[in-house]
This record gives structure tokens, sequence and C-alpha cells, in this order.
């Protein structure tokens, strides 16, 4: 009884896990900081105070304290999937392609839902802005999103001091179509990469992404992971800081069961350690679509 090549099927998950256009690209990767499934980091302190023609010496002195942080690696996994003649799948790249496709796509959505839920905040706060949309009614109840909105949000970034380059959008596919609504010339290419890089509005660049969360548009609280949508639950579209965002990915782990006799086939199953967090619960933001 032969084993499969672990090393094969496994890289061949992890190719291309995070697409191009992926929000995940544009996070703190902090996968190197991993170990046993964990990500140690620390809570820091204030910032110094910085001093203009300062005549009074000795300069004062402030300890910072740091407040260690210990993460721990959430545990993605896939359900099983029975091969048929898995070494000869081995050998040919388009038959384990076929195999492997299934457990990636799966992994990857789980891990981009779960980070985009992540990355908006729960209300909204001076640090975390969460505004509403005010266009006009889209035909199911809702208020557009138009550049107005964009604007306020870049405004409340805009306050908390946020490099341009670091601000990220990403619109939920309803925003996207009231963009271009708004103005066929001017946003019907709002999410299009130029050499590798998103496009830029009103200071931010401009993603996408299918599953952004949820709120209770009464309450104006996000949604728990999840949760079933109800008579007050709207979509929404987010906005991070790239220096306030991470993401780690840890261990994957391949299961096999070789000839397995009920079967009369190789069984195989995957799972992986993943989390992905805002740092300090700064700079991230939401547009919740308004109910009309």
């Amino acid at each position: 009884m032969s084993t499969l090549n672990k090393q094969i099927w496994i890289s061949q998950i992890m190719e291309k896990f995070y697409p191009e256009a992926s929000f995940l690209n544009f996070a703190k990767d902090m996968s190197e900081n991993v170990e046993y499934d964990k990500i140690n980091l620390a809570d820091c302190g204030f910032d110094p105070e910085v001093l203009i023609n300062n005549t009074t010496y000795p300069i004062a002195v402030a300890e910072r304290t740091d407040t260690p942080l210990s993460i721990e690696l959430s545990l993605y996994e896939t359900e099983n999937t029975l091969v048929r003649s898995p070494q000869a799948v081995e050998l040919a790249y388009d038959k384990l392609e076929s195999v492997i496709y299934g457990h990636r796509m799966a992994l990857r959505a789980m891990a981009g839902n779960k980070s985009a839920h992540a990355y908006t905040p729960t209300q909204d706060t001076a640090n975390t802005p969460v505004l509403i949309t005010t266009g006009d009614n889209n035909g199911d109840g809702f208020k557009r999103l138009v550049p107005e909105d964009i604007l306020k949000l870049k405004k409340r970034y805009d306050l908390l001091e946020v490099p341009f380059e670091n601000r990220y959008l990403v619109l939920d596919p309803n925003h996207v179509e009231d963009l271009i609504l708004y103005d066929l010339k001017a946003f019907k290419d709002i999410t299009d990469f130029k050499d590798g890089q998103p496009n830029r509005f009103a200071g931010f660049n401009i993603l996408q992404y299918t599953r952004t969360a949820k709120f209770d548009f009464t309450t104006r609280q996000k949604l728990p992971f999840g949760a079933v949508a109800g008579a007050n639950t709207v979509f929404s579209s987010f906005s991070f800081s790239s220096e306030e965002v991470m993401k780690a990915m840890g261990d994957m782990k391949m299961y096999e069961k070789i000839d397995d006799p009920e079967q009369r086939a190789t069984i195989v199953g995957f799972d992986m350690r993943f989390i992905a967090l805002p740092i300090r619960n700064k700079a991230i933001g939401a547009i919740m679509a308004s109910k009309v």
C-alpha cells in the first residue's frame, strides 16, 4: 500500500490561494509569526509626543507598556473527496487540478467570507466609521450608494489621518451597480485592475467582494457571522487601512485513506489554519445600505 505525495497535493491547494483581485492581498501578512497554530502579538501602547522648537530639557520620559496578545488560528476543514487511481492523478497536472479545485475554492471562499466579516466594524465609533447610503430607491427597498457617501467616508478617514495609499474600499456588488448606474462612463471600470493595481476613487483603492457583512438596520449593528437574515437585514461595503488589518496562514494538512475496501477508492481531505483580524480596531469602516 503506497502513500500519496502530500507535498504535491498541498502545494496545489495553495497555488493562487489569494486571487490577484482579492482584498486579502492588501492586508498585512503575519504568517511568519505563527508558531504552533498561534500568533503572538503585542497591543502597543501610546505613540510618543512630537515636540517643536523645544526649549525645555531634559525631555520628559514616558514608559510605553505593551500588552501581549496570543491569537489561535481558526481551523478550516473540507469534506472528504473520493479519488479513483490517486497515483495516476498525481502524475497528470490536469487530473490533479480537477480533484484539488473544489477544496481550494471552498477553503478560499470561507477564508474570504470570514475575513470580510472580521474587517467590517461592529458599529459606528470615532475610529470605525459606519455610514448609510443616501441615494435614490433602487427598486428593492434600499437607497443606492452615491459618490457623496464615499466622500463622507473619506472625510472620516481624513480625520483619522489614515495615509491615502493605505485606504481600500471593498464594494458589495449591489453598490458597484449603484455607482455604474449613477455615472456609466465614470464608474464602469471602477473595479478593474491596471498593471496589477486597483483603480482609485476619492482616495480609496476600489475592490469588490460578493459576500460582505450584513447589518441590522434598526440597531446599526453588524450581525454575527452566518446569522440568518431578517426583515431589517441590510448588506454593506467595507473599508480598511492596509496597515490596520492582518492575515496569517498556518499549517495545511492532507488526510488520506488509501484503497478503502468499502469504497474501492482512496479518500482525501484537507484542513488549514487561518486567521484574519483588525490589528487595533481602527481605520476599518463600512457603508450599509439604507432601507427606504
